[in-house]
């Protein structure tokens, strides 16, 4: 690659690269940084994602993202991609096969309710048409999101309205690990709201892929 020249010393001189601001919970970790920016606040209507993101975030108590995240692809390798119908047949000999799997976080009671979770998945598909029309009814209103989001806003915004009523709802429904603050880190994750920070540099375009994105119904 040609660099543009010095006037003064002749020299070649690279451009600065300029690193974008993100959301301080990245840190200096490359997959973090891209999970932040490709993944993070981007709305997912496909149910399978839908319902793999919901189990990660059940895995993920007591734990870091990070760890999970990093576990992410034997995840899908161990629950078949996170296809609920697949795994809504796991049996015993399954679950025995779960925990001896070290790529993942190898809880019974986690894999066990994941299990259950796919089988109650199942139900709602079959009562509702869809997971993702169901989740998204949930996405808060406009008018009752923050003006301003930073980080006091969000180290005071674990759970919301939304995401207590959610849980509730799929509690009564037979789901397990799946409480307010669980549930409102999926809506995070998964477009519902859009909680990067005002100073942020993808703020802008995760909201214009949400102004874009079609609700399932």
């Amino acid at each position: 690659m040609d660099w543009p020249h010095s006037p003064l010393l002749g020299l070649a001189v690279q451009p600065t690269r300029v690193t974008p601001r993100r959301c301080p919970w990245t840190g200096s970790h490359l997959d973090y940084q891209a999970y932040h920016d490709c993944e993070w606040g981007r709305p997912v209507k496909d149910d399978s994602r839908l319902f793999e993101k919901i189990c990660l975030e059940g895995f993920q108590s007591g734990l870091s993202w990070l760890t999970i995240l990093r576990k992410r692809e034997a995840f899908r390798k161990a629950f078949r991609g996170f296809d609920f119908e697949k795994v809504a047949r796991f049996n015993r000999r399954s679950v025995e096969r779960l925990l001896r799997d070290s790529g993942i976080v190898r809880h019974r009671g986690k894999i066990e309710a994941t299990i259950e979770n796919a089988r109650r998945a199942c139900d709602l598909v079959d009562q509702e048409g869809s997971l993702a029309a169901w989740l998204w009814r949930f996405e808060p209103l406009p008018h009752s999101r923050p003006k301003r989001i930073d980080r006091g806003t969000l180290r005071r915004m674990t759970e919301t309205h939304e995401s207590r009523t959610m849980s509730q709802e799929l509690r009564e429904r037979g789901w397990r690990f799946v409480g307010p603050t669980t549930l409102y880190a999926f809506m995070q994750s998964m477009g519902m709201v859009n909680d990067h920070l005002d100073a942020c540099d993808f703020r802008l375009s995760v909201e214009r892929d949400r102004k874009r994105f079609s609700r399932p119904e």
